[in-house]
């Protein structure tokens, strides 16, 4: 510990990503406390961050991505899936692929069936139009004042419209708003894109906040434990430029450092199953085993089919257009730099028991290897999986060391319905790609290829190749954890 006397606000927030930045931005609206936000990675005004394009750099990895990797995967051929998580303002909204998607209304409802109260659809409803600045037809769903710009982008690529035309050719439904009343169909994806630049978190909600006096906004500021008096909350310890620091809590300590990093801290410090802890010598706090545990996460595999080189937006990477575009966004944020590459997509169903849609499609018109596009081949992929996983992992500590990255295990496929659901999604995008929309626009399969035909073949290929859809959530994560400094610790945070 340095000799400094601890550091002190009203509300001390860990994480400054989608739920620190709100966080942040309404606590401080009362001018009479204190508000400090401690995040563990740098600013946000990186060109890579705020051009949509290229989106593809921070996922790939960097300074602005935690990089974490998963335990071997028993049922994905042991491979370790890479798993990225944002690292810096705007946290994981700063490097996603800026989608825009509410959770389906039946999903809320179901939550609060099986004991989320208050969570049902009509009540999240009026907090989904508060964020949101919709920039399309008005609708009783969708909010036009909020902070959050959201926008659609036309399909000028004959890709895009050959993937919405096969939709109906292969009997599906269409939809003229995937977030408005009705998810289910093929149409046109909300993006958090406006005026040509990334709309993350942080530039929604902090960055027009910064100039208040009773809000501190404290970047590389990675915090290693909470500080607990008894079973009370009482401050954060933080490490900042190689020296570590208190910072004390007057009211609240609040823990929104996501999915993966909160269940480790708790853990780190103290809370979580005295069994674990003690394979670590850390001294128990709380007794309380579910953090970590409930770790789900969204599996998807990719198609990639050959395509003209006039419709693939591949060719957008020979360097004398790639030169082009990115001269273009500099000057005027315009031009193909301003599309994160996913303009349509669909929500279906595997199967006529499934009561609403239980699978995605994201579709881009360009081959994509990773996630960073190569000027050939020519082609366009469609990344399907499954919204409503059975398998469920964990959130383990490695070590002691909060520097360390914990040991998750997501548990992929690991029951027989989930490994159904996953093939029966590759057998849907191969009927969709097969309609004659695509005709003239779709050469051979590339991946997984002709040769793989019967169940098997599709399950060896999605063992080998499934990865992530970045959605990774658990029961201690999704809560954000808040920790009341005067009460016990809530046993929600299970």
């Amino acid at each position: 510990m340095s000799g400094d006397a601890p550091l002190r606000a009203d509300y001390v927030i860990v994480g400054a990503g989608s739920a620190g930045c709100v966080m942040a931005n309404r606590l401080s609206e009362d001018p009479d406390v204190s508000v400090c936000l401690l995040e563990a990675g740098g600013h946000d005004r990186s060109l890579t961050i705020r051009m949509p394009a290229a989106l593809g750099v921070n996922t790939a990895g960097g300074r602005h991505n935690w990089g974490f990797q998963t335990t071997p995967q028993t049922h994905l051929d042991n491979r370790s899936i890479y798993t990225p998580r944002g690292k810096g303002l705007g946290g994981s909204s700063s490097i996603n692929g800026l989608v825009f998607v509410r959770g389906h209304a039946n999903d809320y409802d179901r939550w609060e069936t099986e004991g989320a109260t208050g969570w049902n659809f009509q009540n999240v409803l009026p907090y989904f139009k508060k964020l949101e600045n919709w920039h399309g037809p008005a609708s009783d769903h969708r909010g036009t004042s909020g902070p959050v710009h959201v926008t659609t982008r036309p399909a000028d690529n004959p890709l895009d419209r050959a993937f919405l035309a096969a939709g109906p050719q292969a009997g599906y439904a269409t939809t003229d708003d995937i977030n408005g009343r009705t998810q289910e169909g093929f149409g046109y994806f909300d993006t958090n894109i406006h005026n040509g630049e990334r709309q993350r978190a942080s530039a929604a909600y902090l960055h027009p906040v910064t100039p208040r006096t009773n809000l501190s906004v404290k970047t590389n500021a990675a915090v290693t434990r909470v500080l607990f008096e008894g079973e009370r909350a009482v401050g954060v310890e933080f490490v900042s430029g190689g020296r570590t620091y208190e910072l004390r809590a007057n009211r609240e300590v609040i823990l929104c450092a996501g999915a993966i990093k909160t269940p480790q801290l708790l853990m780190l410090s103290g809370v979580g199953d005295p069994k674990h802890l003690a394979e670590h010598n850390i001294p128990v706090i709380h007794d309380l085993p579910g953090v970590g545990q409930n770790l789900q996460d969204h599996l998807e595999i990719h198609l990639h089919y050959k395509a003209p080189a006039t419709a693939a937006l591949n060719r957008e990477m020979l360097p004398h257009r790639l030169a082009k575009n990115l001269t273009q966004w500099f000057m005027s944020r315009t031009g193909p730099a301003t599309s994160n590459g996913c303009t349509v997509g669909a929500f279906l169903k595997t199967d006529d028991k499934a009561t609403h849609p239980d699978a995605q499609i994201h579709f881009f018109p360009v081959y994509l290897q990773g996630w960073i596009p190569k000027p050939r081949p020519h082609g366009f992929r469609l990344g399907i999986g499954t919204l409503r996983a059975t398998s469920v992992g964990t959130i383990k500590l490695n070590d002691g060391n909060p520097a360390s990255s914990p040991k998750i295990d997501p548990n992929y496929l690991a029951t027989e319905q989930d490994r159904t659901d996953l093939r029966r999604c590759v057998e849907m995008a191969r009927e969709i790609v097969a309609q004659a929309a695509f005709d003239g626009v779709r050469f051979e399969e590339l991946d997984p290829g002709q040769s793989v035909q019967t169940s098997q073949d599709i399950d060896a290929y999605i063992r080998k190749e499934a990865g992530t859809a970045y959605h990774v959530s658990s029961r201690a994560g999704w809560v954000q954890m808040i920790l009341l400094l005067r009460t016990r610790i809530p046993e929600c945070v299970a």
